[in-house]
C-alpha cells in the first residue's frame, strides 16, 4: 500500500450515533471511512476490503468487540490490523482485557474528536511504516537469495573449471567428469530407496555429492606429465608420485576451505578426495581405512570411479564391456568396494549402463 493512498478506518459499533459522529470526524480529515452497525457485516466486509485500523465497540448485541478482535487475531489475514476500542467501560480490568487480546489503544467514551483523530493518526502512521518495513524485508530477502544462488553457482562452475583443467592433462575422455556425477548421484539415489544409510543420504548430500565427485582428481595437476601420462604400467617409484594426487588435492581444497569453512561442498570434496583410493577391507591408500570409517560419500566415489575406468579406453588398456566391469565388481565385493554399494548397483546395472552410454 502506498502511503500516499488514503487511509480506510473500519467503525463498528451498534450506536448510530456513535457512527455518525465518528464518521464525520473522519471524513473531514480525508480519511475513507466504512461504517457498521451490524458486527457480522464488518466482518464479511474485512474480508472484501482490509482496512487500515479499526474503531471497535466492546459492548455490541451479537458479537461484542472482545471477541470481534479474538476472531481477527487468529486469522493470518486479519492478525495485523491494528484494533483502537472505543467504549463506555472505563475500569481497569477491561482495559487489560481489551489489551490482552490484541487492542493498540483504548478510548474512553465520550470521546474528544481531537483525541480520536490523534490516536487515529498515530496508529495508521505507524501500521503503514510496519507495512513498509516488511515489504522491504521481503524485498531484501528475496536479493539475498538471489545473491545467494549466485554465489553458490559460481562456486560450483569454479570447481568444474578446476576439474576440467586436471582433465585436460589426462588422458580421460572430456565426458569423465559428467559420467562420475551422474553415476554417483544415481548410486546414491539407489542406495537411499534400498534402505540403505538413509540417515546419510539427505537430499542435501546428494546434491553435495554430484558437485564434490567432479573434484575428486584435482590432485593430478600436481603430477610430472611422463608419469601421469605414461602409457603403460607404473613401477614402484611412479606409483608412489601418483599417489600424491590425493594429499595434492586435499591439500588444495582444505587451502581454499580457510576461506569457505562453512561450504559443504569443500567439505564433502575433501572427504572424496582423501579416501576415494581407501579399500573395504582396509588396503588402499593414503591411510588405510577401513569399512564404515570411511566417509560414505568417498565409498561411492571408489565404486565409481573403477566402474568408468574399467570401461573407458585408455592408451595401456581398450575399454571393458558392461557385463565384464559388473563381474569384476561383484568379486571385489566386501573387498574393494562397500557390499552395500556393489550389491546397489548390480540390482540397478541397466540404469549405470544407460548413464556411462548416453554421456560420452
Amino acid at each position: 500500500m502506498m502511503v500516499s493512498e488514503k487511509a480506510t478506518i473500519m467503525i463498528v459499533d451498534d450506536t448510530a450515533d456513535n457512527l455518525r459522529i465518528l464518521s464525520e470526524i473522519l471524513n473531514q480529515s480525508e480519511y475513507r471511512v466504512l461504517a457498521f452497525k451490524k458486527e457480522k457485516m464488518a466482518l464479511d466486509a474485512i474480508a472484501r476490503d482490509k482496512p487500515d485500523l479499526i474503531l471497535l465497540d466492546i459492548m455490541m448485541p451479537e458479537i461484542d468487540g472482545y471477541d470481534f478482535c479474538q476472531r481477527l487475531k487468529i486469522s493470518s489475514v486479519t492478525k495485523d490490523i491494528p484494533v483502537i476500542f472505543i467504549s463506555a467501560l472505563s475500569g481497569i480490568d477491561d482495559k487489560v482485557k481489551a489489551f490482552e487480546l490484541g487492542g493498540i489503544d483504548y478510548i474512553t467514551k465520550p470521546f474528544q474528536a481531537e483525541e480520536v483523530l490523534a490516536r487515529v493518526k498515530t496508529h495508521v502512521k505507524l501500521y503503514r511504516l510496519q507495512e513498509q518495513l516488511e515489504d522491504y524485508n521481503r524485498h531484501l530477502e528475496g536479493k539475498i537469495d538471489e545473491r545467494a544462488k549466485e554465489l553458490l553457482n559460481a562456486q560450483r562452475a569454479l570447481g568444474l573449471a578446476l576439474a576440467k583443467l586436471t582433465e585436460l592433462r589426462d588422458y580421460e575422455t572430456g565426458q569423465h567428469i559428467e559420467r562420475v556425477q551422474n553415476l554417483c548421484q544415481a548410486l546414491a539415489c539407489y542406495t537411499y530407496q534400498a534402505g540403505y544409510y538413509q540417515s546419510i543420504l539427505t537430499e542435501d548430500f546428494i546434491r553435495d555429492l554430484f558437485y564434490a565427485s567432479a573434484l575428486h582428481d584435482i590432485g593430478k595437476v600436481g603430477i610430472p606429465d611422463d608419469i601421469l601420462l605414461k602409457p603403460g604400467k607404473l613401477d614402484i617409484m611412479e606409483f608412489a608420485i601418483i599417489k600424491k594426487h590425493v594429499d595434492i588435492g586435499a591439500d588444495t581444497l582444505e587451502d581454499v576451505m580457510k576461506y569457505h569453512t562453512n561450504n559443504s561442498i569443500l567439505n564433502m570434496g575433501v572427504d572424496v578426495i582423501k579416501y576415494h583410493h581407501e579399500k573395504w577391507n582396509g588396503k588402499g591408500y593414503n591411510i588405510g581405512l577401513s569399512g564404515e570409517n570411511i566417509p560414505l560419500s568417498a565409498r561411492i566415489m571408489t565404486l565409481i570411479d573403477v566402474y568408468d575406468a574399467l570401461r573407458s579406453k585408455r592408451p595401456y588398456k581398450e575399454a571393458w564391456t558392461h557385463d565384464e566391469t559388473c563381474r569384476l565388481i561383484e568379486s571385489e565385493k566386501g573387498q574393494h568396494f562397500d557390499p552395500k554399494l556393489v550389491e546397489v548397483l548390480l540390482n540397478n546395472h541397466v540404469e549405470f549402463d544407460h548413464i556411462f552410454t548416453q554421456i560420452k
